[in-house]
């Protein structure tokens, strides 16, 4: 179990090297890692709302053979898509059944061994950029993960923003 001390370290870690000037790349690494030291996954992605708001694009992956970098999903509307995207929540998938629930290619998600999911909106000044997404073993993660994930997503503000206008 992490420590507060952990946590700080971790958020100290991705603040530094976003106030240092790294490139965007480098802050989706520092997130990705800091988030495996503390609630550890191993599948960890990074996606951009598109224009209309039912379809998001991956720009960053941990598995590019799964998924794949650009890769595009079609999301809404569905049950997750009004949690997520339009309510602007994070949700907590902490089992095989939730995984169906929210996602159409879960049957590549369980294949991967993965089985619980904690997604993370990407928000700044209210506007819905994406999602964090981190996924693992069925059951590994709990409410307090959320809580902890939540705190990375002010750190890809930035880079969600340059994605968004690469992808313009």
């Amino acid at each position: 179990m992490q420590t507060d001390f952990d946590i700080l370290a971790a958020l100290d870690t991705v603040a530094t090297s976003l106030a240092e000037g790294a490139d965007r790349y480098a802050v989706y690494r520092a997130v990705q890692d800091a988030t495996n030291r503390l609630i550890g996954h191993r599948l960890f992605t990074l996606l951009v709302v598109l224009p209309g708001g039912e379809e998001v694009q991956r720009f960053y992956s941990s598995n590019e053979a799964a998924y794949p970098v650009s890769g595009v999903k079609r999301v809404g509307p569905t049950p997750w898509g009004e949690v997520v995207l339009k309510g602007k929540k994070s949700y907590l998938g902490p089992d095989l059944a939730a995984i169906r629930w929210a996602f159409a290619d879960h049957e590549l998600i369980a294949s991967l061994g993965l089985g619980a999911v904690i997604n993370i909106p990407i928000l700044h000044h209210g506007t819905l950029l994406g999602t964090m997404n981190i996924l693992n073993a069925e059951g590994h993660f709990r409410d307090l993960d959320v809580k902890v994930a939540a705190r990375f997503a002010p750190y890809l503000v930035p880079g969600f923003h340059e994605e968004i206008a690469r992808l313009g």
